[in-house]
């Protein structure tokens, strides 16, 4: 027995070692067997410590001091191909880890990946990240809770070519695939030599012989025949289109029901194939072409409807860039669909019967009526009576035709100005390609006070179809003006795409909180607020936000202020690059008394002015460009100075940094 458990042993260490010499390890990767393999916890955190007795590295509370976080930094990667970061991780007690992306030459890090579930286990975790023109670095951000028992652990990091949904199953880790448990029906890993030789299970598929491994369902442990063994792949971290492939073998079929499914982040799910033969002999090949413009799981789910439902094996699931059927359509961008009418109309077109009702037109900073969306100072797009002759209207505002079976995101801005009734005042349909409407899938609802409020519309229909703004006016004396800014068409649902609420690095709109940005609360000083709605003091600040109209924004109440008192928001640490940076933000500087803004460049002990307005501008939402240049670590900081009177709020919002110039933003 002990000879036999000795060549067991021995078999499956040479299969596990001929995996690992099949599996190219990129840079990065580490096991922390005997060194960190050029990982380096940032001196300014507190220090990660490679465990003695075990391969790990480990972040523990008992070792804060007065850090707040352990920052591990990877050394310099160039990967110019796709590539999958394989984590195995353990959070102890409670905590959380972050995988970030630190490109060369910017000055924010993006986040790729989080988690703060504790586990009594290893957990794998597979990350996605793009091909790169330049260099970076790979950020491990851990924050163990304070107290005893609390830490997080990297047992490995492995960087591999490809995808992290690929996976022929010979690992121990599975490349993270997961089987949801069920008392009866599961997925088991299959192969190798230890395998009951009464089965009538397959050779696994990638080696060709008993040695391989491969993942299967048997109906001989069925007994409730609701129950669906489900095998889930890691979540996709970033957007993905082209083949996916796997191989499958399945017995007795009239028995058993196979399916493969993408399931998004809401939990929704969507048949991408089904097997379209019955039992077969032989592995079978499968290709399928998948658009995932956002993060998607792939579920492979069996079902019996006997306990003689045989089984069905799966093994070798890869992906390609390139569509598996040339008949495939390429990943459609609906971007043609955006219109910001700076320029004009783009695409969007208005019926010809009855003149135009939709007009084009911009309004210069004033104190009296709001600017456009987009810069405050722009064009945008208004209904109304003024310019007809007519007692009432209808006005149809259409955009292009988008093709059928995809789920869009529709966002746009509207404002509404004098109406005694809103019923009718604004509303969205899709038209089929015969100009016949097919729903209406919006309507205003809420009487709107000179206020940009943002929109957004998830919709999704079998056939071709254009959106139409419609703005019906039965009664000159109902109807006031209807403004219309700021259209933009995403793929996906709304409440998955990267919206507003989930801002990229660098990006602050005051949704969720302050981003970071600190300010120092003296007595004699003025404080930054973060509030909703318009301020409490008439004629003077905004009346809601710029980011969705009814948001959070930053501001200074005058009436808690003296004159000349100033308040002072500092942005996070930025590293500096070489080359231009671009600052983008949103102000508003409405009243009578209205003071001064200022963005202040802090660096050492030194600060240098970079951008100011003095006084009231205008009663819109203005947008500010800033270039600049610093390599080295600074701040920014915004910062505003009370005027003359109580009319002297001053607000901003949508702060924005890039890299390069500004040119054109």
């Amino acid at each position: 027995t002990s000879a036999m458990s000795l060549l067991h042993f021995s078999t499956l260490l040479a299969v596990a070692l001929l995996v690992r010499a099949q599996t190219q390890l990129l840079r990065g990767s580490c096991s922390f067997e005997t060194d960190s393999c050029g990982y380096t916890s940032d001196p300014a955190y507190a220090a990660w410590t490679i465990n003695q007795e075990g391969r790990f590295i480990i972040a523990e509370s008992s070792s804060f001091g007065e850090k707040e976080k352990y920052i591990l930094v990877s050394p310099e990667l160039e990967l110019r191909d796709w590539s999958c970061v394989r984590l195995v991780y353990q959070i102890s007690g409670s905590g959380s880890l972050q995988l970030h992306l630190r490109p060369e030459g910017e000055n924010f890090d993006y986040t790729l990946w989080t988690a703060d579930k504790p586990s009594d286990s290893w957990l794998i975790a597979g990350v996605d990240v793009r091909n790169m023109s330049g260099a970076y670095q790979l950020l491990f951000d851990a924050k163990p809770r304070r107290g005893m028992g609390n830490s997080i652990a990297l047992f490995e990091i492995h960087i591999i070519p490809g995808y992290c949904i690929e996976c022929n199953f010979e690992e121990h880790h599975l490349c993270g695939y997961s089987n949801q448990w069920n008392p009866n029906v599961n997925w088991y890993v299959g192969g190798s030599l230890a395998r009951d030789p009464q089965s009538n299970l397959p050779d696994d598929h990638t080696m060709n012989n008993e040695r391989g491994h491969y993942m299967y369902v048997d109906s001989v442990y069925a007994k409730r025949f609701q129950e669906v063994a489900k095998l889930v792949s890691p979540m996709t971290t970033t957007s993905v289109a082209g083949c996916l492939s796997f191989y499958y073998q399945r017995d007795q079929a009239i028995g058993n029901f196979f399916s493969v499914f993408t399931k998004d982040q809401l939990g929704h799910y969507d048949e991408i194939w089904r097997p379209d033969v019955y039992a077969t002999t032989d592995w079978k090949l499968v290709q399928v072409d998948i658009k995932a413009p956002h993060p998607l799981e792939m579920v492979f789910e069996v079902a019996f409807n006997s306990p003689r439902g045989g089984y069905v094996a799966l093994d070798d699931i890869s992906f390609s860039p390139e569509f598996c059927h040339t008949e495939t359509e390429p990943a459609f961008d609906p971007s043609v669909a955006n219109c910001n009418f700076e320029e004009g109309l783009c695409q969007y077109y208005q019926e010809q019967t009855g003149g135009s009702v939709w007009n084009r037109v911009s309004v210069k900073p004033n104190v009296y009526r709001i600017g456009d969306h987009t810069t405050g100072t722009g064009s945008f797009l208004l209904a109304n009576t003024r310019h007809t002759s007519r007692s009432g209207y209808v006005g149809r505002l259409f955009g292009p035709s988008l093709p059928g079976n995809h789920k869009y995101c529709l966002r746009f801005y509207y404002a509404l100005h004098g109406f005694m009734k809103i019923d009718n005042a604004l509303a969205l349909y899709v038209y089929d390609e015969n100009n016949i409407a097919q729903e209406k899938i919006w309507t205003v609802s809420e009487r709107s006070k000179d206020v940009w409020t943002e929109v957004e519309v998830t919709y999704l229909k079998p056939m071709p179809t254009k959106v139409a703004f419609v703005s019906i006016c039965r009664n000159f004396w109902d109807c006031g003006l209807v403004s219309l800014d700021d259209i933009s068409v995403t793929l996906g649902d709304c409440r998955v795409a990267a919206g507003p609420l989930n801002p990229p690095p660098g990006h602050c709109n005051f949704e969720t909180g302050d981003c970071g940005y600190t300010q120092k609360k003296k007595a004699k000083k003025g404080h930054w607020l973060r509030i909703r709605g318009h301020t409490p003091t008439s004629y003077t600040g905004p009346k809601g936000d710029h980011t969705l109209g009814v948001g959070y924004y930053m501001y200074i109440e005058a009436s808690h202020m003296l004159p000349k008192q100033s308040a002072r928001l500092m942005s996070t640490e930025l590293r500096g690059s070489a080359g231009p940076q671009c600052l983008i933000f949103f102000y508003h500087m409405y009243g009578s008394g209205t003071g001064t803004l200022s963005i202040l460049l802090h660096k050492g002990d030194r600060e240098r002015l970079l951008w100011t307005r003095q006084g009231e501008q205008s009663v819109s939402w203005m947008k500010a460009t800033v270039d600049y240049e610093c390599y080295t670590r600074h701040w920014i900081i915004f910062e505003a100075i009370r005027g003359s009177s109580i009319r002297s709020d001053i607000a901003i919002d949508d702060i924005v940094f890039k890299k390069g110039p500004c040119n054109g933003e």
